[in-house]
């Protein structure tokens, strides 16, 4: 890098291992910009793995169901385990 010019940090480095731990698992891409909106939908079944990555056009993941989630800022369980009630 030269001399003032700036690191640009591409957001197209960050992804999410998204690993179902149960049957029904929705992974949900939502969209950047000023109006926030569903880009895709995706159903796992218990033991599928889904990669996911960010990108210009998508800002946020939203996963409902039980999954185990890696991201490089570590591990993270989604979900309720199965002896908690509702």
């Amino acid at each position: 890098m030269r001399d003032g010019e700036k690191e640009t940090v591409s957001v197209m480095a960050d992804f999410i291992v998204v690993r179902a731990l149960e049957n029904g698992v929705s992974v949900i891409g939502l969209t950047r910009g000023q109006e926030t909106r569903f880009a895709h939908s995706e159903k796992l079944d218990e033991g599928e793995v889904w990669i996911s990555q960010f990108t210009e056009y998508t800002s946020a993941i939203k996963i409902r169901g039980r999954a185990e989630i890696l991201t490089a800022h570590g591990k993270v369980v989604s979900g309720k385990d199965a002896d908690e009630k509702s």
